[in-house]
């Protein structure tokens, strides 16, 4: 049977486990775009990126929802994403995906105008300690990350003068990865990180994540919390500008800023990948991504 869509997932949220909350959500929300494409007229299915018996050739596109073990399997991923790049087409596209998982596209969006967390990108290799690229920041407190990543994995919070504490797991990382430092946004653990999403180049909906006690983490995997954000003139105009600046059709994309200390906007990330859209706070953004899909597809 051919699909016009298939909505993709990791293997593991592919089933419901009723009596997992986690699952439940991610089934709800799924099920909000299913239905959305369905009304569109278009025929879809849910199926896990990995699934090593469907023949992806039956798809007329694949739209990339909750894909969220990517990242911890990328060399697998790779080379799957770009054999299904050549038999259908992708939402959002290959080319944007290639771009935006690397988080050095932080740095291209600020050179095209968008005010984005000062970012120094460290290439896999780099011989310079972490202390002698801390030394050469200026910053205090600092966050190291990997450049393609999820989820806070490998997120490390800390202070200028404990580099030393982390020179084993930077030297570890830097071997087989490319990583970004950041100066700490202290805002995040009182205000919490805003992310509005932004469907085919509109403003659908907005929330604000907030760490749990003692935490820096926003994500709920790691105790933070959400809530509904009714969002500013000024937020919406931020999170819009900053679609626009990709150099690439974008269907999709999330938005997470937080305001610097002088108060200004300021980009955290633009998720355009696997993004958590939050469409149980606002079902009608899955209509919204619906119809530009179906738009795309003609």
């Amino acid at each position: 049977m051919l699909f016009d869509v298939v909505v993709l997932t990791d293997s593991r949220l592919l089933p419901l486990q009723a009596d997992d909350w986690y699952s439940r959500q991610v089934h709800h929300e799924d099920g909000l775009v299913a239905a959305a494409l369905q009304a569109q007229g278009l025929s879809a299915c849910r199926k896990a990126w990995d699934d090593p018996d469907f023949d992806w050739s039956q798809a007329r596109s694949l739209l990339f929802r909750t894909t969220w073990d990517y990242f911890e399997r990328y060399a697998e991923f790779a080379p799957w994403l770009r054999r299904v790049a050549r038999q259908c087409r992708l939402f959002n596209a290959a080319e944007l995906i290639a771009w935006n998982l690397d988080k050095r596209y932080l740095v291209e969006l600020a050179e095209r105008g968008v005010d984005a967390v000062p970012t120094r990108y460290i290439e896999t290799g780099e011989r310079r300690s972490l202390a002698e690229l801390v030394a050469a920041s200026g910053w205090e407190e600092l966050i190291l990350k990997p450049a393609v990543s999820g989820n806070a994995r490998h997120t490390y919070r800390f202070r200028a003068e404990q580099s030393a504490s982390l020179e084993c797991v930077y030297g570890e990382l830097i071997e087989r990865e490319a990583l970004l430092l950041q100066p700490f946004q202290p805002q995040v653990l009182e205000q919490g990180e805003l992310s509005l999403m932004v469907m085919d180049g509109r403003y659908s909906h907005a929330i604000r994540k907030t760490p749990k006690p003692g935490d820096f983490r926003v994500q709920d995997d790691h105790g933070g919390s959400v809530h509904p954000h009714a969002a500013s003139a000024e937020e919406i105009a931020f999170a819009e500008a900053a679609v626009r600046a990709v150099p690439f059709d974008v269907l999709y994309a999330r938005v997470d800023l937080i305001r610097d200390d002088a108060g200004r906007l300021a980009l955290m990330e633009l998720e355009m990948i696997e993004p958590e859209l939050f469409f149980r706070f606002r079902p009608q953004a899955a209509e919204q991504l619906a119809a530009g899909l179906a738009r795309r597809l003609g």
